[in-house]
């Protein structure tokens, strides 16, 4: 794995490695925790340096972007529909009714698992967003810890963006509109979600982009990321992602329903530079849209 490696400038001359790392390259403190046990998890020059070491103006310190440590996911060879990769991370388009990480009864048939082979050597599975079985579409992977931490930030302060398609239940809805309602966990149930008053805060943005004969294509941005947000604030709506076996009705012929990551921006989390993803949702989007009625609900 290639490393990070940072030239001290001249107004850094004299501060301590771990200033540095802290303030330039800006490790979390798990990181460095993890670093400073790797015999050359931290070089100055080349050489092994603690971080309480000074630095001088003209001075090369490098690190280890992903420390050593035991493999969490298994590899195995599976398909990737890879739509960008650099040094730093993968831009993948996830097809509805492939599990992301390893559960009981998807051991091996995972995301996580064909990229975990993909990446070979020591490279573990960072998830950046992740998509429920069901949902299709883009995910970002990082490809070693600091642009993992990094890309979370961006998650966290919103700089990370994330819009939707989805073919909702019913049609009526506004063209535009806002639902702004706190999503918490069921009793009793380790999955389902709903609108509860104590929950989290969620924020989900939809615009109306057609109507068929019983359903709406609706576009979605998240302001929150919660789980199952779409497809409970649908549902709460009265107009639930078509398919969906949790929250409104399944559909026979596909694994999964129909949302899909469409829309991925996100800054590249070591050098900054802009980057812009759009994939189109597969074609049974316009099955389902153009169908004459719903299915019978079980």
């Amino acid at each position: 794995m290639e490393r990070l490696n940072l030239t001290v400038a001249p107004e850094d001359d004299g501060a301590e490695v771990y200033h540095l790392l802290r303030q330039r390259l800006h490790l979390s403190t798990a990181l460095l925790r993890r670093l400073k046990t790797v015999p050359d998890g931290i070089l100055l020059d080349g050489a092994h340096v603690t971080v309480r070491v000074r630095a001088r103006a003209g001075q090369i310190l490098s690190i280890l972007p992903e420390p050593e440590g035991p493999r969490r996911v298994a590899p195995e060879a599976g398909p990737l529909d890879i739509v960008y990769e650099d040094a730093d991370l993968l831009v993948l388009c996830k097809p509805a009714g492939l599990a992301v990480h390893p559960s009981p009864g998807h051991e091996g048939d995972t995301l996580a698992n064909y990229v975990a082979a993909y990446l070979g050597g020591e490279s573990a599975f960072h998830a950046v967003n992740r998509l429920d079985r069901g949902t299709s579409g883009l995910m970002c992977v990082a490809r070693h810890k600091l642009a993992a931490q990094r890309l979370a930030r961006q998650v966290q302060d919103g700089t990370l963006r994330r819009a939707y398609r989805a073919v909702a239940d019913s049609v009526g809805l506004p063209e535009t509109g806002v639902i702004d309602d706190p999503i918490g966990r069921v009793a009793g149930n380790g999955i389902r979600r709903q609108i509860a008053p104590d929950g989290q805060r969620a924020v989900t943005r939809f615009w109306r982009l057609a109507e068929g004969p019983c359903r709406t294509l609706l576009r979605l941005a998240l302001e929150t990321g919660r789980t199952h947000q779409i497809r409970v604030h649908l549902a709460s709506l009265g107009h639930p992602v078509a398919g969906d076996f949790l929250y409104g009705t399944e559909l026979d012929w596909l694994d999964g329903f129909a949302l899909h990551s469409a829309e991925l921006t996100l800054l590249q989390p070591l050098s900054g530079a802009p980057l812009s993803f759009y994939r189109e949702p597969p074609e049974y989007f316009a099955r389902i849209l153009s169908e004459p009625s719903l299915p019978a609900t079980k």
